[in-house]
């Protein structure tokens, strides 16, 4: 029975690897050139400008005037995002696709940044998530990629099952967790394989969970069905949006639309002192609630974020919610993003999933090595 146990995992776990490989190689690799992208991109967009001013005093409606004159046609300012630091630039979002960056006090444009090393990232994210696809194809792409990572941990368990060996004595074990590249061929990609599997199961078991959580809504809900809470219900498709739509145009915002953020943004910046960074959400039409994202640290941890929402007419706070306002499965789902990324740990975290990622290649690597030898090279 653990002759044909064996067999049959063995066979699984080659028949997954082979058929989902290339994805699987895909995806790793995208995810190792993603690793210290939000340090990449802080470096190369970042402008150091002087200013008298802290930027909890700068003027927003007036910062947004000067914008508006810069940009009198495409699409209109919808955020800013601004530091804490004296010397950082404000950027500011045109649409969804664009970015500039203006001079905290006088409006002065700086310039966008480095929009081909964004684009890079970006074009990279789309691989990762959709293989590139466009348009109608996009799902098709994604469902491939999500898939793959389904397949991706039924390797990993059909792996664990393959790498416990059957006698536990140190010379098994070594060879299983001990990468030797002193051997060449099939003893390499044998080794390099069981080696890179035992150390890197944790980190690419959480980063596959943690995909099929963003993947799939039935993963997603499980989350929240596990933790005892209840689900938000699915996003609605924006008007104007699905495939091969639009997003309807923005007209361009008037003085008027701006009116009372200054007051807003006073709040703001005053509600936690300690702040690192805000993102505004800026209204879409006058009247409008503006949201503003209040992160006491900037390196992208959901439990160091609340959001404020304030009414423009009267400036006053229509709603403050905190990370400890969310249900435990709310809590974990915003988790899920970071912890797959590596983000949920600093740049240490980001390094061990970027290694993970490059320990992922290597396994498709080798696993594709040892499959070639057993049917092409025997049958030579």
């Amino acid at each position: 029975m653990l002759r044909v146990l064996r067999s049959l995992f063995f066979w699984s776990h080659l028949a997954a690897g082979v058929v989902a490989g290339l994805i699987i190689l895909v995806m790793a690799v995208t995810g190792a050139l993603m690793t210290y992208e939000r340090q990449i991109l802080e470096w190369a967009d970042g402008y150091s400008v002087t200013a008298t001013q802290k930027p909890a005093d700068i003027s927003l409606e007036k910062l947004l005037g000067r914008i508006g004159e810069h940009a009198k046609e495409g699409p209109a300012p919808s955020g800013v995002m601004i530091l804490s630091e004296a010397n950082s630039s404000v950027a500011v979002s045109l649409g969804r696709e664009k970015q500039i960056y203006v001079h905290p006090e006088s409006g002065d444009l700086l310039g966008e940044g480095n929009p081909g090393l964004r684009g890079f990232f970006k074009f990279v994210l789309s691989v990762h998530r959709w293989l590139a696809a466009q348009g109608d194809y996009k799902d098709i792409g994604g469902n491939i990629t999500k898939a793959a990572n389904v397949a991706f941990l039924l390797l990993m368990l059909t792996g664990i099952y393959l790498w416990w060996p059957k006698n536990w004595t140190w010379r098994a074990i070594h060879m299983r967790t001990t990468m030797n590249f002193k051997i060449h061929g099939k003893a390499r990609h044998w080794n390099w394989h069981h080696a890179l599997g035992f150390w890197g199961i944790l980190p690419l078991s959480i980063i596959a969970l943690t995909g099929l959580i963003m993947s799939y809504t039935w993963a997603n809900n499980l989350l929240f069905t596990l933790t005892g809470t209840e689900a938000p219900p699915p996003r609605q498709a924006s008007p104007g949006g699905g495939k091969g739509g639009s997003p309807p145009k923005q007209q361009h915002p008037t003085p008027e639309q701006w009116k009372g953020l200054d007051a807003a943004w006073k709040l703001a910046a005053a509600k936690l002192p300690e702040w690192e960074s805000i993102q505004v959400k800026l209204p879409e039409k006058p009247g409008a609630p503006a949201a503003f994202t209040i992160a006491t640290s900037h390196r992208g941890r959901p439990d160091l974020k609340s959001t404020l929402t304030v009414d423009l007419k009267t400036g006053t706070e229509s709603a403050w919610e905190t990370f400890s306002d969310f249900n435990t499965g709310k809590q974990l789902r915003f988790w899920a993003r970071w912890v797959h990324t590596g983000e949920a740990g600093g740049w240490i975290g980001q390094t061990f999933a970027g290694l993970a990622s490059l320990a992922a290649a290597l396994l498709v690597w080798t696993g594709f090595a040892l499959t070639w030898k057993r049917f092409f090279k025997r049958r030579a």
